[in-house]
């Protein structure tokens, strides 16, 4: 036999030989399936995890079942459609839920917690008993109006009303303040001694027969507060301005310095080599005679020298004449809405009202300017030096801030840093400032923090149980003082 045909024999005893199957696996049966689905909602804990579990399951399931008609179909080449099926309508692709499942948003629940706090400290306003401070002293004081304030009423909490803090202060409130009266569901604040002696410094700056009684302190017209983050500074400027108006004072208020310097258009004065802001040049004007009006109307203009116009906003250098005349009986609201109306003279108005302010005798002028530090950096501002480089704008280079920034004269004027702005730590000794005007204004000390913290249990921040002597003093000392940090730690009061 030869080797060809020997090949064929074994070929064919090779392919009629019974070729041995493969077992196949046992496919698992329906009872055990559904005993470890029995088994497992016994040992689920809640009918939440139940149905979370199902739903899981039956995803699993349905995915594989998917999974093995699009494998059949690959194989086949064709699409396999199932008998019976439903028709799924194309705009609902997301699936429902079911309402167990769904978790409440943690927004909802908060604003549940809120007014429940609201409604149980409406219940609590009914029961003057609870407004008791440390030692038992009362914890809110009785008196009608700041000007009132005494040495025995330090320590306590004085009562605000919104609508009248909008009316007298309209310029705008400190973000402080407006988070202490969100946080705590009221318009309160604390007297503190520090705020006292600040508002009896402008008492006797304003009046000099006070300043002769025996033992008080020195008398300063010209201030700076200075102090550690969130010890209280723009609040204390905030609650001067609104007691020195009560008392019919003329105030310009400035709640945020550093606006003066940043945003906004700036064009360079060639008249003056100054830099003019008209845009915020307009603001002030307004922001003055929304509370001012009334004394402006009836103070006559002092000056009437013309006002040199410069580049309004936008709509470049004045056409025809370039100074704006102020006749004989004009007042200075007269003069304030011709700031406002023309916005080739606003520098020139804010330029010219500090003049006036100097010269008013009838009345007691303040100027209060918060975030004071801003003005002694350089602005937002540049200066193009060449096609590629510019060159920063100190804020001593612009019209208004020059105009206000100096307390080298006789007027009353305050002013408080703010750290919060991060303009950079500033030398001891300020330009066109004396030397004595920088007091240190500063945090909660302990006597304080007690009566703080026993207003936020009274004001339901922490619950009674958790409140202690020792507790409360833990939190005082890791916030050293700092009132924004106590306000944040006291809830976590165990």
């Amino acid at each position: 036999m030869g080797y060809k045909n020997l090949k064929k024999t074994l070929v064919t005893e090779c392919s009629s030989a019974p070729v041995p199957k493969t077992p196949k696996k046992p496919k698992p049966k329906r009872k055990m399936m559904l005993r470890s689905i029995l088994r497992a909602a016994t040992a689920a804990p809640s009918p939440l995890k139940e149905s979370q579990w199902q739903l899981s399951f039956c995803r699993s399931m349905a995915s594989k079942s998917k999974s093995k008609s699009k494998s059949k179909s690959s194989k086949k080449g064709k699409p396999t459609k199932e008998k019976n099926q439903p028709k799924v309508d194309p705009k609902a692709k997301k699936e429902k839920v079911p309402e167990e499942i769904q978790t409440v948003s943690p927004n909802v629940s908060a604003a549940e917690e809120a007014e429940k706090r609201r409604r149980l400290l409406a219940e609590d306003d009914k029961n003057p008993a609870l407004d008791v401070g440390p030692n038992g002293r009362p914890l809110f004081t009785s008196i009608p109006s700041l000007s009132m304030l005494t040495k025995e009423d330090t320590n306590a909490y004085f009562k605000f009303s919104m609508k009248e803090l909008k009316e007298v202060l309209p310029e705008g409130l400190p973000m402080g303040m407006m988070k202490e009266f969100e946080e705590s569901s009221r318009s309160a604040l604390l007297m503190r001694q520090c705020f006292v002696d600040l508002r009896d410094n402008f008492r006797r700056a304003a009046d000099p027969s006070l300043a002769v009684k025996p033992r008080a302190p020195k008398v300063r017209k010209q201030i700076v507060l200075d102090g550690p983050l969130s010890c209280g500074k723009s609040i204390a400027l905030a609650m001067l301005v609104h007691w020195a108006r009560k008392e019919g004072w003329l105030v310009l208020y400035v709640p945020k310095g550093r606006e003066w310097t940043h945003g906004g258009l700036f064009y360079k004065n060639p008249q003056t080599g100054l830099w003019d802001t008209p845009v915020q040049a307009a603001n002030i004007l307004r922001d003055f005679l929304k509370y001012n009006k009334s004394i402006l109307q009836c103070l006559k203009c002092n000056v009437h020298d013309p006002i040199p116009l410069g580049e309004g906003a936008g709509v470049g250098p004045p056409k025809g004449s370039d100074k704006m005349q102020i006749s004989a009986d004009s007042t200075l609201c007269e003069l304030v809405e011709a700031g406002i109306s023309n916005t080739h003279a606003a520098v020139g108005v804010v330029v010219r009202l500090r003049e006036e302010l100097s010269k008013v005798t009838s009345i007691p002028v303040l100027i209060a300017i918060d975030q004071y530090n801003s003005w002694f950096t350089f602005t937002e501002f540049e200066e193009p030096v060449t096609v590629r480089s510019c060159v920063p704008i100190h804020a001593k280079d612009v019209a208004i801030v020059k105009a206000f920034r100096p307390m080298t004269n006789d007027d009353m004027m305050v002013g408080a840093f703010s750290h919060s702005t991060a303009v950079g730590k500033l030398r001891q000794e300020l330009p066109d400032v004396p030397t004595d005007a920088r007091i240190h204004f500063p945090r909660y000390t302990l006597d304080e923090a007690a009566t703080v913290c026993h207003y936020y249990l009274r004001q339901r921040l922490v619950k009674r149980d958790a409140f202690t002597e020792d507790n409360w003093k833990k939190i005082f000392y890791l916030s050293n003082g700092n009132g924004t940090e106590l306000r944040y730690l006291v809830p976590f009061m165990r």
